[in-house]
């Protein structure tokens, strides 16, 4: 299915540098479907965004500085004892689109633990593929379904915490194409640059780390993991217990 998408980009003239395959693709519209995004009820409502950290998503982000919203930015790979970026608008010093991409996030945002991360109003999710019942399929390394499950167990993300994407048209497949394990989490808007898509609003639990999706390389990859295990003897379920100050 992401060939097939990747290959419709391609197909259409939507592909942008540095091309679709491999990745979370870049496409043309983009930056229509953040200022659809941002017209929306659920975005004016949100003063925490996280967003992904792919090119196509740059105009979202931008978007949430220029709004005035906080933002939080994944550390690649979640690599780093503090996996996140921290971005707040009012003490950036620069303007909102150099502070919005990968770099800059990386030189402007403050590296934060998820101890220090305020629960997320909206979360923005890259994507390859998704459909109308809300299914979506990442490029293939797992990380947003991680990110998202981390969320769950300090609490950051919940049941009502609202989950959006920005992609092309073409990027949009009929419902029930997409396989969907229990680790997935689901979307509730999709946009693009022509419309929005609400997806069915199911009931959902906090989401969750399990652990018996995880070989022992990946929890050895990402220090945040090992942390949460010592805390929580495998099973994630708790929530570990917030900072204060």
């Amino acid at each position: 299915m992401r060939d097939e998408v990747w290959a419709a980009l391609r197909r259409v003239g939507a592909a942008r540098f540095p091309g679709a395959e491999g990745r979370i693709p870049n496409f043309v519209g983009a930056e229509a479907a953040a200022d659809r995004l941002r017209d929306r009820r659920e975005w004016h409502g949100a003063t925490t965004v996280k967003a992904n950290p792919d090119s196509p998503q740059l105009p979202v982000r931008r978007r949430a500085l220029e709004d005035g919203k906080t933002l939080f930015m994944a550390v690649p790979r979640l690599a780093d004892a503090r996996p996140f970026f921290r971005l707040d608008p009012a003490a950036l010093p620069v303007a909102p689109r150099q502070a919005a991409s990968i770099g800059g996030a990386s030189r402007y945002g403050e590296p934060v633990e998820l101890e220090d991360v305020e629960p997320v109003d909206l979360v923005v999710a890259g994507c390859v593929a998704v459909s109308a019942d809300g299914a979506r399929l990442g490029k293939g390394g797992g990380f947003s379904d991680l990110e998202y499950a981390l969320g769950g167990a300090y609490g950051l993300i919940g049941p009502r915490t609202v989950v959006a994407t920005t992609v092309h048209d073409v990027q949009v497949v009929d419902a029930g194409r997409i396989p969907v394990t229990p680790h997935d989490f689901r979307l509730d808007l999709i946009v693009t640059p022509e419309r929005v898509i609400e997806c069915p609003r199911r009931r959902r639990a906090a989401p969750r780390v399990r652990w018996d999706e995880l070989t022992e390389e990946k929890i050895a990859a990402v220090p945040v993991l090992g942390r949460l295990r010592e805390g929580s003897g495998g099973s994630a379920t708790g929530t570990p217990r917030r900072r204060r100050g």
